[in-house]
């Protein structure tokens, strides 16, 4: 009985132990969680509505109903026999009414390929923000890799430095060593402690702000896989890693649109010189009627709405000719936004280039010096290995096995730091080839 309640109580808190996040795990939760996405969101839906709003503004008409109801006192016009009489009357009316605009200089159509355009950019936009925020998630997520791999190296290296101290101790007891080794090792134990600390420290803040990144909740826990692998940086070609990033990247997609959208925009301004033609048509009717009047005996309501009814059809040109220089202005403004687009195309263009050359080289280059580090760490560790056994025999100084220590650990924190580096920058690499960051 007692084996199986440990055995259920074991497997319970199994059950309710957090699962570790990969880092595509913490870049989608970080995505679903951005007040910055939900922004977006909600600029991507104005945007929407504001392409149907030009739809609706280009192919439909406008249709308006209204009524109205007033009492005339005093000297006024007769409905009835169209002359001035001294009495009260009291006048209702109702119509319906439609317009459409036939022909208005391609304005409409062009700023219905506007709204069109507007809605891409910010799908753009909005991939931009997501590409932000993956790569924020993914060196926060390297930094707690760090840290939390140099904790474990830390550790070591201070059980390391305990057992020496306890092993110094016992040498003095013996009189194989004498108190300067002990306070030697004693130094060098403490230092270890207090980097464990800081270690230890180091790593809290990165997971704090990894938690910040992921929009995580600060007061819950936060359980990640610190498995690190090497990536295989496969070679590229530099000139096609460019048309690549230059048709993928949303920074150039936004910078073509904003191109397209000028013109439109210019379009649309010389559009305004051309005369407007619009089509309009309505009915109407009326009722009447004199309240308090002696003698008077109404029409009724329904005959009246029947026999004072009528339609209009109306076709009205409107032909520009001064305006105090609005058109000009707003056409010289145009031009320049189309130039600012242009200039900011070309040069989001130049810096895509820029980019993609040195990400490659700095991928390169951090591949190399990954593959030195990793070396060097292997060749400090058997070093720091034969100094600890040496030191136990007696055969080195306690500062030759403090230095051999503290040399040892900077390798492996060297190693750690060039690895997370290189995968940084591969997959910096592989976005600019077109490849999201959480498709990593």
């Amino acid at each position: 009985m007692l084996t199986t309640g440990l055995c259920c109580f074991a497997a319970m808190a199994q059950e309710q132990a957090p699962s570790a996040m990969t880092l595509h795990d913490c870049m989608e939760y970080a995505v679903s969680n951005s007040t910055k996405m939900r922004i977006q969101a909600a600029d991507r839906s104005d945007e929407q509505w504001q392409r149907r709003q030009a739809i609706m503004k280009a192919f439909t008409p406008t249709l308006s109903a209204q009524t109205y109801a007033y009492n005339q006192y005093g000297r006024n016009l007769d409905p009835e026999t169209n002359t001035y009489n001294t009495v009260t009357t009291f006048h209702n009316g109702y119509g319906v009414s439609a317009g459409i605009t036939l022909f208005d200089g391609f304005q409409a159509v062009n700023n219905l390929r506007m709204a069109s355009t507007s809605v891409k950019m910010g799908v753009s936009k909005e991939q931009q923000e997501r590409d932000r925020i993956c790569l924020a998630t993914m060196e926060a997520f390297a930094n707690v890799l760090y840290y939390s791999e140099m904790l474990k190296v830390v550790a070591d290296q201070v059980e390391t430095a305990r057992t020496a101290r306890d092993r110094a101790v016992r040498q003095e007891e013996l009189g194989q060593k004498g108190h300067a080794d002990v306070v030697q090792m004693e130094s060098e134990l403490a230092q270890k402690e207090y980097l464990l600390i800081s270690t230890t420290n180091e790593k809290n803040n990165a997971m704090l702000s990894l938690k910040d990144v992921m929009y995580w909740p600060a007061d819950e826990e936060l359980v990640i896989d610190t498995e690190v692998q090497e990536p295989l940086c496969k070679s590229i070609d530099a000139s096609s890693l460019e048309l690549s990033a230059k048709s993928f990247l949303p920074s150039a997609q936004i910078a073509s649109f904003s191109v397209k959208n000028a013109t439109l925009d210019l379009k649309s301004a010389r559009g305004a010189y051309s005369p407007s033609l619009e089509l309009y048509g309505g009915w109407s009717t009326t009722y009447y009627t004199y309240p308090g009047m002696e003698g008077y005996t109404p029409v009724p309501f329904a005959h009246q709405f029947r026999n004072n009814g009528g339609e209009y059809i109306q076709l009205q040109l409107s032909i520009p000719i001064f305006d105090q220089f609005r058109r000009r202005t707003t056409l010289r403004q145009k031009k320049n936004a189309l130039v600012r687009a242009e200039a900011q195309y070309d040069q989001t263009m130049r810096d895509i280039e820029n980019e993609v050359r040195r990400a490659v080289s700095d991928r390169d280059g951090a591949r190399a010096a990954f593959h030195q580090a990793d070396r060097l760490a292997e060749v400090q560790k058997e070093a720091f290995r034969l100094s600890a056994k040496q030191f136990e025999a007696g055969l080195v100084s306690a500062i030759d096995y403090q230095t051999a220590s503290q040399t040892y650990l900077n390798a492996m924190a060297e190693r750690m730091n060039s690895l997370l580096k290189l995968r940084i920058k591969d997959a910096v690499v592989r976005y600019y080839n077109g490849e999201p960051y959480i498709n990593q």
